[in-house]
């Protein structure tokens, strides 16, 4: 009786131990970024503090090209759906749904996606080219 007891807080204390790790993964996914506001006069600056750095930088025939690469993440709203529906399946399942969530959220967490921005004297978007998405994971 006392081993079973023994074997069964074990078992116990594994499952505690793995329960949440989908739902902090899936409240911890990027964000998602505007793309549509990528549009021909858009500043400079706004882009920046849209897509952060870019990974390129340089002048040809007096305009700035540059290159920004990013992780398009999901809203806000899916975040906390997906972490309240990983809960539920947790408490449901005693746990055992982390067998299931955990690998889930490792392989949905976002697509890295690439734009070439070119820039006018006065740093406007003058146009912009779609260079990738990657989607293999």
């Amino acid at each position: 009786m006392i081993k079973k007891l023994g074997c069964g807080i074990v078992v116990a204390m594994c499952l505690s131990m793995t329960t949440g790790c989908s739902v902090i993964m899936a409240s911890k996914q990027p964000a998602k970024k505007n793309t549509e506001m990528i549009q021909q006069g858009l500043s400079r600056s706004l882009v920046i503090a849209e897509f952060g750095a870019p990974v390129t930088s340089e002048f040809r025939n007096g305009k700035r090209h540059e290159i920004y690469t990013f992780t398009q993440g999901y809203s806000t709203a899916s975040k906390v759906g997906r972490a309240f529906l990983h809960g539920a399946a947790d408490v449901a399942t005693v746990g055992l749904w982390e067998l299931v969530g955990t690998p889930t959220e490792s392989v949905f967490n976002g697509k890295k996606m690439s734009y070439e921005l070119i820039f006018d004297e006065n740093d406007q978007l003058e146009r912009y080219i779609f260079l990738s998405q990657d989607t293999a994971k």
